[in-house]
This record gives C-alpha cells, sequence and structure tokens, in this order.
C-alpha cells in the first residue's frame, strides 16, 4: 500500500463581535507532536495503516471575543512554519470551528486556509470538521475540498464528525479523485438556543442530512446553523453536500436548503423563556428541585466574556434570593483580582469585594458586596482558581480565568450539591447533558451581555441583508446551490 503524509492543523474558537473581551494566544491550548496525535484517540486500524500523520499544531480557545491580530498572526504563523518543513505532505485534516473572528478580519477561517494553500500548492487535499454553529463562506468552500459539520446540539457527535471527516480524506486519498462541493448560503440567522436538535424542526431538519449522506452519489453532507453573535457578511446559514455526482449533489443541496428555510419561522427557543425576574418568581415558587435557569446573555461558551454582573446584581437584589433558607448556586463570575482577595481573607473570613463588570461593563459594572469565603480551590485547570463567595442564601462562584461549568463535578468539587440545591443559576445556553438530565425543571432567562438571544437589539450592520430575523417579511431567497470544483 503506498505510503500517506496527513498533516493535522487547525485555530478553534468561536468569537463573539459583541463581547468586549479579547482572545489572546494565552487564552488557547494549543498541542503539536505527539500530544496533537494523542487528541484523535480513534486513529486506528485503516487511519494508521500505511498512513504517516504529521502532527503541525492545533489552538482551541474557549469562546470569547475576537482574537487579536498578534495573537492569530503568532498561531498561524507557525502552522506556516511547521507546514513548509513538514512538505511534502498527501493530505490535511483541518480541524476548526468555523467561527473564529479575527480584529481587522471578515473570514478568518478562509484567509488562513488560503495561507496554507499558498504554501502547499492546490494538490493538496484537505478536510474540515467543523462546528454546525461556524460559518461557511464561498471562499471557504472552495478552499477545501472535503468539508462536513456535527449533526446535533448539544454536540454530543463532536468526535464522531472529527472521525467522519478523516475517514473521508483517507478513502478519497486512496482511491483518487476530488469530489464535487454543492454550496449554497440560507439567509438565515438563528442562534444555538432556538436551533437545539432535541427538539422540532432542528430534529428533522438535521435527520434529512442523514438520508441525503446515504444516497448514491454522495459522500458526505452538512447544514451549518452560523454564528448568530458575529456581525460579519459570512455570518448565515449553510449548506454543503458533497459527492461524485454533480446532478445529485446539486438537487440534495438544493432539497436541505429549502428545508432549511421552510422552517425558519419554526424554530423555537430549547426551553421556556423569560426575564431574570419571571424566571426567578416562577423557579422560587415551583415544587421542582433542583431548579435550572440559564443566565444566557453571558453565556461563555458561546463567547460571552464571563463577568457580566447585571444578574448577579439582580439576585443580590431579590430578597427570595438571600433572604431566604433556599440555597441558590451561581455559576460563575470571572474577576481575578476579587478571587485574589477572597484567597487571601481565607476559608470563613468576611471579605469586601467589587465582582465582575471590569471586562464587560455595559449592563452594569462591578457589584459591590460583602460575602463569606466559602470554599477556595487553587487548581482548577480551566478556571486556575475558583471561590465560593455566599450572601445569605446565594453561593456565588468567581472564577480567576473564565470557565463554564457543565458538569457536577465542578460544584462538588468546591463542597457545593446542586443535586440538592434550590436554585441553579448558570452562564450557559441550551443545559448541557448532565445539568440538563440533572435539572428538574428549566428556564432560558433573557439577559444581556455579548451573546444575547435578541439578536435584533445588539446591532448588527455588516451582516448580508435581507436576512431572517431581521427581516421577517424578505421575499423568497434563491436557492440554487452553487457547484464548486
Amino acid at each position: 500500500m503506498t505510503s500517506l503524509r496527513i498533516g493535522i492543523a487547525g485555530i478553534a474558537i468561536e468569537s463573539s463581535t459583541f463581547s468586549p473581551h479579547r482572545s489572546t494566544v494565552a487564552d488557547f491550548r494549543i498541542t503539536r507532536g505527539r500530544d496533537l496525535l494523542a487528541r484523535y484517540d480513534f486513529l486506528a486500524g485503516e487511519l494508521v495503516e500505511g498512513i504517516e500523520w504529521v502532527p503541525l499544531m492545533h489552538a482551541v480557545s474557549l469562546p470569547g471575543g475576537p482574537v487579536t491580530a498578534q495573537a492569530y498572526a503568532e498561531l498561524s504563523d507557525e502552522i506556516f512554519v511547521r507546514l513548509r518543513q513538514a512538505r511534502p505532505l498527501d493530505g490535511l485534516f483541518f480541524d476548526i470551528h468555523g467561527a473564529m473572528s479575527v480584529l481587522g478580519r471578515t473570514d478568518a477561517e478562509a484567509d488562513l486556509i488560503e495561507g496554507i494553500r499558498a504554501i502547499t500548492g492546490p494538490e493538496l487535499l484537505v478536510s474540515a470538521s467543523m462546528d454546525l454553529h461556524g460559518n461557511v463562506s464561498r471562499r471557504l468552500a472552495i478552499a477545501l475540498d472535503l468539508i462536513t459539520c456535527y449533526r446535533k446540539a448539544p454536540h454530543t457527535d463532536a468526535w464522531d464528525t472529527r472521525e467522519r471527516a478523516i475517514r473521508n480524506l483517507v478513502r478519497r486519498l486512496r482511491s483518487g479523485g476530488r469530489p464535487g462541493k454543492a454550496w449554497v448560503q440560507v439567509p438565515v440567522l438563528l442562534p444555538g438556543e432556538k436551533t437545539s436538535t432535541r427538539l422540532e424542526p432542528a430534529r428533522s431538519v438535521y435527520a434529512k442530512v442523514d438520508e441525503v449522506e446515504a444516497t448514491d452519489g454522495v459522500l458526505d453532507a452538512a447544514i451549518w446553523v452560523g454564528y448568530a453573535w458575529a456581525d460579519e457578511p459570512r455570518c448565515q446559514a449553510a449548506v454543503v453536500v458533497t459527492g461524485d455526482n454533480r446532478a445529485v449533489i446539486t438537487a440534495k443541496a438544493a432539497e436541505l436548503a429549502r428545508a432549511y428555510w421552510d422552517a425558519r419561522s419554526d424554530f423555537a427557543f430549547v426551553a421556556p423563556t423569560g426575564t431574570l425576574a419571571e424566571c426567578v418568581r416562577q423557579a422560587v415558587a415551583s415544587p421542582a428541585r433542583p431548579f435550572y435557569i440559564s443566565d444566557c446573555g453571558d453565556n461563555p461558551t458561546a463567547g460571552g466574556a464571563g463577568d457580566t454582573s447585571w444578574t448577579l446584581s439582580e439576585l443580590l437584589h431579590s430578597p427570595e434570593i438571600v433572604d431566604s433558607e433556599r440555597t441558590t448556586l451561581y455559576a460563575a463570575i470571572v474577576d481575578p483580582v476579587a478571587v485574589a482577595a477572597a484567597v487571601a481573607a481565607g476559608v470563613g473570613a468576611d471579605v469586601w469585594v467589587e465582582l465582575g463588570g471590569h471586562v464587560d461593563a455595559g449592563p452594569c459594572g462591578p457589584v459591590a458586596l460583602r460575602a463569606k469565603v466559602d470554599a477556595v480551590d487553587l487548581g482548577d485547570p480551566v478556571a486556575g482558581t475558583a471561590v465560593v463567595l455566599v450572601v445569605g442564601g446565594l453561593h456565588i462562584i468567581a472564577t480567576s480565568r473564565r470557565k463554564p461549568y457543565h458538569l457536577e463535578a465542578d460544584f462538588t468539587v468546591l463542597g457545593l450539591n446542586p443535586r440538592k440545591a434550590d436554585l441553579v443559576i448558570v452562564k450557559i445556553g441550551y443545559l448541557e447533558p448532565e445539568l440538563y438530565d440533572m435539572a428538574a425543571d428549566w428556564l432560558l432567562a433573557l439577559t444581556p451581555g455579548g451573546v444575547d438571544q435578541d439578536l435584533l437589539r445588539l446591532g448588527h450592520h455588516r451582516i448580508d441583508r435581507p436576512m431572517f430575523p431581521f427581516d421577517p417579511d424578505m421575499a423568497d431567497p434563491d436557492l440554487s446551490p452553487e457547484l464548486l470544483a
């Protein structure tokens, strides 16, 4: 069997252009060499026989604000240098998210792959794996040979998608020939909390992807929701169907695009919604425990700064939360200065802090409070240091670095028991699987922040128009796919 040399590289982050946070190199976890190969534990059998995998560099970050130009240059330049050293390659696995925004750029992933192509030439076969909340511009679609994305939200199939992208690449390298790509954008821009595949219509729309992929002449099919919290022309839904039968992939891409467009008005929030005050009142009155509330406007897994303090201020002024025997957990707010003060004071001490609102000060600004230091964890691999500050019945988790709270262990390591709590309020959008299974009931609070669910009040001005829901009465668009070589 002819030996293949396949490189692995990528930069993966979801970036809200409405967040004042700035993502630097320090925000990324960078892997190289054996550590990068170990990232893909499915590399076995036909995926290693006769293949030399060449780890270049991969950088991944928690979603945040735009990447600084300096950080992008540093990360991309390392990929380019390593790529020059690794030549010749037969193929490249391009492991990205698809919603990276870089200050001064409007299509960062297309810039990155075009920079790679400038080094390797056009012959290199490239396969990309993406998040379904990524964006697929025409430039990006042209520069890639194979492209696929997740089919589930929450993303329980993330690693299955990467494996599919790699298997498609290996098989195509061995069989020869470049597949065709039928690409079409759909002028719809919706948040992930309205397009979860847990419920209709996304469940049925995404079920069609599997049906299309099983069609003769089709290699892969994908629908991207797009990323709602960046203000760039590429931000909208997209469809790509890949295969060797040009007529079939074009027809199937049109079919998927039409299904998504026709369902546009049926997409609804994944949970009942309300203002924070409405959600708190309902949670307090309900017998369901634990009752979860999503503080979705500052969700760090969508790009929120993580230090928006508006919700915290509202909770501190809510007697049913603070002046109560109920236990309410709030996770979390990032503030390295306040955390350092709590650590210095020590467990059991009272501490005065001005918490949050230093990065994203728009909705509120820092909140002054006196709290008891209830717990300290100095070694959290994501949060750095995490502390619990208690004000009456409210237990506030504060961290020195941004961290999403998705797992029961995130709470229990701090001595908190979310299963025994009355209310658990988390900076999150749709609940991740472990919290979803734990919640006796759940509401989505429409709170302010860099990933505000109210897209109309965010102020997009660079997206292509007309676009649903910004232009609800727009005429039906031309959804004819373009066949890309």
